[in-house]
């Protein structure tokens, strides 16, 4: 399963799932982390280049292009929340600290 998660460059969740400047993606099989990539976003500088809207499907298309299938992060919006449930992606939130460590920590909830 891959699933993304907002991460500051020293490795920790970033709070902020839609002004991310990077998230990672992590395959999990059987609750462990088989492979992590961090990928710079930028959504902190293109949130505010347009509507949400457009910045809503900026995100969509990223979590598509790399067919993630779940998210987990600290916090993210109402407006957030209800396109990821469109979408059909499990949200876990809460999550805070070293970012592997949060992903490990929901890995059996995947």
């Amino acid at each position: 399963m891959i699933v993304c998660a907002p991460v500051s460059k020293d490795g920790m969740i970033d709070p902020r799932w839609g002004r991310a400047d990077w998230v990672a993606l992590a395959d999990v099989v059987d609750g462990e982390i088989v492979s992590w990539q961090e990928i710079e976003v930028s959504w902190s500088r293109l949130h505010d280049e347009g509507t949400s809207g457009s910045h809503h499907a900026r995100v969509v298309t990223f979590l598509r292009d790399h067919h993630v299938e779940a998210v987990v992060a600290n916090h993210m919006g109402e407006g957030m929340l209800r396109m990821l449930d469109a979408m059909r992606l499990p949200v876990h939130l809460g999550a805070a600290g070293d970012a592997r460590a949060a992903l490990e920590a929901v890995s059996n909830e995947l």
